[in-house]
């Protein structure tokens, strides 16, 4: 049997791992899980080895969930001081046949990184590092603990799977091996997204969902502005599209002005943010929308400091909301960043980042000349290609690559 460990910070999550939950009887899969951890994984069926991370140790995990985000920015920042790592999981590192871990620079990759450079002799795993990042920053545009993370990772790891082929591009550019680097999109499962509408036998209405952190870059506040030009009459809206209403599901930094914008554009009365929500449920809330909305824009942002230049790139690296919005069959309008083009292959409205007139205009013209919640259709093999059960078996194929597999 190969017993595989999942690593993924403070950002293990189920809607990520569901593909893990398919491997065959031949694999045991754990999760290490940090107290401090950002999502509930409750619904994760997958063993969970605890662990403590950084936060945890110096008390920051004790905080109410109001404060993650404060949470997570003090934890970036103590770790450009001491290097975050995992303490309590020395037996499920020597226990593993693979140990799989996310991104080139994060902490928790290093220190998977470290654990095996050190101690060969214990830690025997193979090392695989799911990429997301399209952006080759190399070691200019990384801060000084992220460099020397991505060295280690580099130095170390057998395999890289990058979940587009931008991806793969920028890990060639970061100097990886083509022959280390295997594209393997994530997959979804498709039966938790084919709820029906739930509207309680109400007369159903347009909503404009928009699902994503509650940050600059996801471009929530396009979304209201492009809303707002619908619903105060600024551009031609067809007379059955009456009373739309907008969903925002998300936490982050930016709930409060994001209300505010709600309220000075004039649209409180018909647009609400939900502060996150259980990945079970967001079946439903794809259901009841007539379009998912993906405003991403690409980000440099820095400390607050005159004398340093920003230390964060990033643009959307893939868009778990996508695949998730096709498996339901519901219409997407998605701006051109990053990885979403290539995700949605052909599929869907794409317009310029920033660009809240375009996105106003697309709503118009697409989604709110259907009746309400009309769900739309996608090639079979695109719906197929981002599947839990095919991304399993690329996980299974990548294993026995490395030579771990059963």
């Amino acid at each position: 049997m190969t017993t595989v460990l999942l690593l993924r910070g403070y950002s293990v999550n189920p809607y990520e791992l569901r593909p893990w939950e398919l491997l065959g009887p031949e694999y045991s899969v754990s999760a290490l899980i940090c107290r401090g951890n950002d999502h509930g994984v409750s619904s994760l069926s997958l063993p969970k080895v605890r662990a403590s991370g950084l936060r945890d140790r110096i008390g920051l995990s004790l905080l109410p969930p109001s404060m993650a985000s404060p949470v997570a920015a003090a934890t970036a920042a103590a770790g450009q001081l001491v290097a975050d790592s995992y303490r309590g999981a020395d037996a499920a590192f020597a226990e593993a046949d693979i140990v799989h871990t996310a991104e080139l620079s994060t902490w928790f990759s290093a220190d998977a990184a470290a654990r095996r450079m050190l101690d060969r002799r214990r830690h025997h795993y193979r090392l695989v590092v799911t990429v997301w990042e399209t952006l080759p920053l190399r070691d200019s545009y990384r801060t000084r603990r992220a460099r020397h993370n991505r060295r280690l990772v580099l130095d170390e790891a057998d395999l890289f799977l990058p979940t587009t082929k931008r991806a793969a591009h920028a890990l060639l550019a970061e100097g990886v091996p083509a022959r280390k680097i295997e594209v393997c999109p994530p997959g979804v499962d498709a039966t938790r997204f084919t709820s029906s509408p739930a509207h309680g036998g109400l007369e159903p209405t347009h909503v404009v969902l928009s699902v994503g952190r509650l940050v600059w870059e996801k471009g929530h506040q396009d979304v209201i502005r492009a809303f707002a030009a619908l619903r105060r009459g600024m551009l031609p809206v067809p007379s059955t599209a009456q009373d739309p209403q907008l969903v925002i599901i998300g936490r982050g930094p930016e709930r409060a002005r994001l209300e505010q914008h709600i309220t000075e554009l004039g649209v409180r009365d018909f647009a609400r943010i939900i502060p996150g929500l259980d990945h079970d449920a967001m079946a439903a809330e794809y259901a009841d929308a007539s379009v998912l909305v993906l405003a991403s824009l690409p980000q440099a942002m820095g400390p607050l400091s005159p004398v340093r230049g920003p230390e964060v790139f990033w643009e959307e690296q893939f868009g778990m909301v996508l695949v998730e919005a096709m498996a339901s069959g519901l219409d997407i309008i998605a701006t051109r960043s990053g990885a979403i083009p290539e995700v949605l292959a052909g599929s869907g409205r794409l317009v310029d980042p920033g660009d809240w007139w375009a996105l106003a205009r697309a709503i118009a013209a697409g989604p709110l000349r259907r009746p309400p919640a009309e769900r739309v259709s996608y090639p079979p093999e695109l719906r197929e290609q981002y599947s839990a059960e095919a991304a399993a078996k690329r996980l299974d194929h990548h294993y026995r690559q490395v030579g771990h597999g059963a």
